[in-house]
């Protein structure tokens, strides 16, 4: 069997390129050959550590590279260079057998057997166009082709922004020309609308849920269209996209503004992906890889908010000896809504920036909320000079970088490694953000628990990638947010960043010079 055959190779593999830096590399082989063979999909949670430093990748090129039929590999884009300058051209030249390797966004042909790189915006554009023939990339993927995913932590978001349509400046001129009798009630709702929109009190995202009042104004647009002669059949595309989701009891719509500029934005999303993604799931089997997408093993939250059935699961646990991170934190904070926590964590902070770490590796500080990530930025500017960098990425060997979520996500796999990981508030998502508040008031209209159900998966998945760098070379992190102390989901935290050795006071190991602790 393949399963047989992939272990064989790839335990010689290993071993002739003094592969040990992950233990599963045999183990999820076997699990990739036998959905290969079965045709049976699975879900496969790597680590996120495993999954920072890229290793595992053999895992499933291996199997891929053997099996004789088609699949289709959809990865990131920021890897496919990688993959086939050199980790699938150093896996060919001990294979028996050649495959042919593609990269693009469309099947090569109805005869093709080897593996076509996509990436997942190509690959997902296809499948949810499927339904409809007339569009070019309809058949871009044919069905029944084995699929491997790779990176899947971010797959809800990938999904969610291929359904989100977006109406803007050009919307609306095409608009008017669609119906140019009623271009003067159309601009009209369109002020009216603007008007509601730039009322919203400024918050970091510049966007916001809209509200009965805005949601009465676009379906009051359509209704006046609709009496027209011309009825909705002359409504443009993105309009009639638009309104199929704003009526649909899934949906969310928000207000994206610019400020600045004086624009509006108007967009609509489903909450609930489970409805939407089955038929693709049906479509042909697939292997899900990703870093850590649930807390637990079976990823039953997880596979609910994607619409998986019941599919083979398995979570690796982590290395203790290679994995594990040196974690810090303090009993004695105020909590981050408390007026004194800004200047409580600041000389915390201060006292951390006295480590060794400190002065021959980068640091980095991570702050969620904007202003206080500017006021720390500015504070320690002040006292360290130019090794204080705020969101940039040209980090200095010994360089301070003060960032937000968002942007370390980012860039946390090109920066050098950093000594020490300073975190001063938990990821939990803000209801600022019109996309987290949309979907906290469908959890809340039927009535479940948004909090365990969507905010806490989410900070914990963030959290885990967040500190992957610094698990990778059994580093330090301090977490400066006390309520992983004091509340009771603290304990779910501290379980999902194992493997730690956790303190709530700094270890005397900590203060000791590095030459001294060689």
């Amino acid at each position: 069997m393949i399963e047989a055959e992939v272990h064989q190779l790839l335990r010689e593999f290993l071993r002739q390129q003094g592969h040990n830096q992950w233990p599963h590399h045999l183990t999820m082989a076997r699990l990739v050959a036998r959905a290969l063979r079965l045709g049976r999909s699975a879900l496969l949670q790597i680590g996120s550590t495993a999954a920072y430093r890229g290793y595992y990748r053999l895992s499933y090129l291996m199997p891929a590279l053997v099996w004789p039929g088609p699949i289709v590999l959809v990865v990131p884009h920021a890897i496919h260079q990688q993959l086939v300058q050199d980790e699938i051209p150093t896996l060919l030249q001990t294979l028996p057998t050649i495959k042919s390797i593609h990269v693009g966004e469309r099947w090569p042909s109805e005869t093709f057997q080897g593996i076509l790189i996509t990436t997942p915006r190509a690959w997902l554009s296809a499948q949810f166009s499927s339904t409809q023939p007339s569009q070019p990339s309809a058949h871009a993927f044919p069905d029944n082709i084995v699929t491997l995913i790779d990176g899947i932590d971010p797959l809800v978001d990938w999904v969610r922004n291929q359904l989100t349509y977006r109406l803007d400046d050009a919307d609306w001129h095409q608009l008017g020309l669609a119906y140019p009798n009623q271009q003067t009630i159309i601009r009209n709702l369109r002020v009216k609308l603007t008007h509601l929109a730039f009322q919203h009190p400024a918050n970091p995202y510049s966007g916001y849920l809209a509200d009965d009042e805005e949601q009465a104004l676009i379906i009051e647009l359509y209704e006046q269209l609709s009496e027209t002669p011309l009825g909705l059949e002359a409504l443009p595309l993105a309009w009639k996209q638009f309104r199929q989701q704003l009526e649909h009891d899934n949906g969310m719509t928000w207000l994206q503004l610019n400020r600045e500029l004086g624009q509006l934005s108007l967009q609509c999303a489903p909450v609930n992906l489970a409805e939407m993604m089955p038929p693709i799931w049906q479509r042909q089997p697939v292997v899900l890889i990703g870093a850590a997408v649930d807390e637990e093993q079976r990823a039953e939250s997880y596979r609910q908010r994607l619409g998986l059935d019941d599919i083979t699961c398995l979570k690796f646990t982590p290395d203790r000896h290679q994995d594990g991170i040196e974690l810090y934190t303090p009993d004695q904070l105020p909590m981050p809504n408390s007026s004194r926590f800004p200047n409580a964590i600041l000389q915390e902070i201060r006292s951390l920036l006295q480590l060794p770490e400190t002065r021959t590796q980068p640091t980095v500080i991570l702050v969620g909320d904007n202003p206080l990530k500017a006021q720390i930025g500015s504070i320690l500017a002040a006292e360290y000079g130019s090794r204080v960098q705020v969101e940039r990425d040209e980090l200095s060997e010994n360089g301070i970088l003060v960032t937000g979520w968002e942007f370390w996500q980012d860039y946390r796999l090109r920066c050098p490694s950093p000594g020490l990981l300073i975190i001063t508030t938990l990821p939990i998502p803000s209801l600022e953000n019109p996309l987290v508040a949309g979907q906290v008031s469908y959890y809340k209209r039927r009535h479940q628990d948004w909090f365990r159900l969507f905010l806490l998966p989410t900070a914990l998945q963030t959290l885990q990638l967040a500190i992957a760098p610094i698990s990778a070379q059994q580093g330090k992190v301090a977490l400066l947010d006390n309520r992983v102390n004091h509340r009771s989901y603290g304990r779910t935290i501290l379980k999902t960043l194992s493997p730690i050795a956790q303190s709530t006071y700094l270890e005397p190991s900590w203060l000791t010079p590095v030459n001294q602790a060689l």
